[in-house]
């Protein structure tokens, strides 16, 4: 059996984090594992053992008009070579919507066409229905990352959920770190740099709450952070870092982590950062809809507040980092309720996919 993997964008966030997670279960079954993404990027696709390696051309674009020509043109790209290479029983396996050429070429050449669907949030409208129509119309099965997005975006096919997780190597390091003694009150934020994402809210935070450092790592270069702040006034106590491939120092030493992400432009469908947090006994702050509800429990392991009431997550800041036995009994609740993502039940149910 081939599985021929696709992925459109590869780079360090948690979409490309979830397909590596897969491929490595895959290749411990002894599958024939070859991935299909863009060249010229780094990321946690890159040099992966086990997997053969196809690229194709794609160039993202920060214009949404060359973005989405440059997108079309390249699932033409991989459309074509996918139909002169593609084998009567390999398994077409598309991560996340954006690469429809795959989809089309597997259904041409009678694949089986498996997706696995992380966002839910894409603009233009009319664009998003484009995707989920082609997904619709050529897809055998849907994986997601959560309950909610299932619901959010219904489809008439075969599904499953297979929730994320984190990896083994992960998991020891923040065990090993977990109970480290913290100097600093340290409120952590890692996210992509995008104004929906809540960048500019935990700048406010930082504004408002000077007693406590805030740490925020950004996907992007530092000449990204230079042009998206160049006009702003950083407060001291505010420390921006750029894309970081190791982020375990950032998570030993936080006392809190947040998600702030605005529902009304992106809604969090998983939030792998927040079970990253919670590996380490880390309480988390999230928005109160979303897959990060899956995660966080009001009020046990965490916060559920908008991100734009910042009054009252700066009340909750302070009263779970001023309040010792609170903060223990959060961080408690929090490592245990990492522990049901296991990277045995992730392999196990990912086997499922293609075998079944």
């Amino acid at each position: 059996m081939r599985v021929i993997a696709i992925h459109l964008l590869n780079d360090y966030s948690g979409s490309p984090k979830v397909l590596k997670q897969l491929l490595a279960g895959w290749a411990k079954k002894g599958v024939d594992l070859h991935l299909y993404t863009c060249s010229g990027r780094e990321g946690f696709l890159s040099g992966l053992p086990d997997v053969k390696y196809h690229f194709y051309w794609y160039k993202f674009m920060k214009n949404p008009l060359l973005r989405l020509l440059f997108l079309t043109s390249s699932q033409f790209l991989l459309a074509f070579k996918l139909l002169f290479s593609l084998k009567k029983n390999d398994v077409v396996y598309i991560n996340t919507v954006l690469p429809f050429g795959a989809a089309i070429a597997g259904k041409i050449r009678g694949n089986k066409v498996i997706y696995h669907v992380h966002e839910t949030s894409m603009k233009p409208l009319v664009f998003k229905k484009f995707l989920f129509g082609v997904l619709n119309l050529f897809a055998d099965e849907v994986v997601y990352v959560s309950n909610f997005l299932a619901n959010k975006e219904p489809v008439n096919i075969k599904k499953r959920i297979i929730y994320n997780v984190l990896e083994e190597d992960f998991v020891k390091l923040a065990l090993a770190n977990k109970n480290q003694e913290k100097e600093k009150k340290i409120v952590l934020m890692i996210c992509s740099l995008k104004g929906y994402k809540g960048v500019n809210e935990f700048l406010e935070l930082a504004q408002t709450n000077p007693g406590y450092i805030f740490k925020l790592v950004v996907n992007a270069t530092i000449i990204e952070i230079q042009q998206y702040f160049n006009a702003i006034k950083l407060p001291e106590n505010l420390f921006i870092y750029p894309t970081q491939t190791d982020t375990h120092s950032f998570y030993s030493e936080a006392s809190v982590v947040l998600n702030l992400s605005d529902p009304k432009l992106w809604v969090e469908t998983f939030g792998l950062t927040i079970l990253e947090a919670m590996a380490y006994g880390l309480p988390t702050i999230v928005p109160p809809v979303g897959g990060v509800t899956e995660l966080v429990i009001e009020g046990k392991n965490g916060y559920l507040i908008e991100s734009k009431r910042i009054d009252k997550i700066s009340d909750n800041l302070k009263e779970l980092l001023e309040n010792k036995v609170l903060y223990k009994s959060m961080s408690n609740n929090a490592f245990e309720m990492s522990k049901l993502f296991s990277l045995e039940y992730f392999e196990k149910q990912s086997a499922e996919i293609i075998f079944q």
